[in-house]
C-alpha cells in the first residue's frame, strides 16, 4: 500500500478506515475522498464486497457500481478472524482520524472492533457505522439485505 496521491480538498491529511460494503458507507467514504481524505478501504479475502460482481464492469471483480463508489480509495485485504490481521487493522486504526463500519453490532463487537475498543486504540477517532435498520431494537441484527454468495448469481441478477 503506497502512500496517497495528495489531490487537495477540505479533507486533505484525514485518514478514514473504510470496513463498508455494497453502497451505502462506500458513497459515504467516496465522498471523503472526493474531498481529499485518505481512504483505506477494508475487504475480507475470497471476492470482497459484493458490489464487485454486479454487472457493468469491464474488468473482472470490478463491477460498474463497486468502481463508482470506490474510486480515489486505497484498499487492503485482511482476514479478521486471524489475530495477524487484527494487528494490521489495529495498526491502521491508530494512524486513522475516521474508522466507519456497515456490520450489524454483534459482528463488529465479536471480530473486537467495536466502538470501546476502536477508542482503546484511538482515544480520538471518529467511530461511526452504517447500519441497515438501527442498532437498537428488534431489527438491529437483521442483514439490510440479502445478496446471492455466489458472484455469478449476484451478477446474473443485476444483469438487465
Amino acid at each position: 500500500m503506497g502512500e496517497p496521491k495528495g489531490h487537495g480538498g477540505p479533507l486533505t491529511g484525514v485518514r478514514v478506515v473504510d470496513l463498508t460494503a455494497m453502497v451505502f458507507g462506500p458513497y459515504a467514504t467516496q465522498i471523503m475522498a472526493d474531498m481529499g481524505a485518505d481512504v483505506i478501504k477494508v475487504e475480507p479475502p475470497g471476492g470482497g464486497d459484493q458490489t464487485r460482481y454486479i454487472n457493468g464492469g469491464n474488468a473482472p471483480d470490478l463491477g460498474g457500481v463497486f468502481t463508482n463508489v470506490n474510486r480515489g480509495k486505497r484498499s487492503i485485504v485482511l482476514d479478521l478472524t486471524r489475530e495477524a490481521d487484527k494487528d494490521v487493522l489495529r495498526a491502521l486504526i491508530a494512524t486513522a482520524d475516521i474508522f466507519i463500519h456497515s456490520m450489524r453490532g454483534k459482528a463488529i463487537a465479536r471480530l473486537g472492533f467495536d466502538y470501546a475498543a476502536v477508542r482503546a486504540i484511538k482515544p480520538d477517532i471518529v467511530y461511526t457505522n452504517c447500519y441497515g435498520y438501527s442498532r437498537r431494537g428488534p431489527e438491529a441484527d437483521k442483514p439490510p439485505m440479502t445478496i446471492p454468495s455466489r458472484p455469478n448469481a449476484a451478477s446474473r441478477i443485476y444483469r438487465r
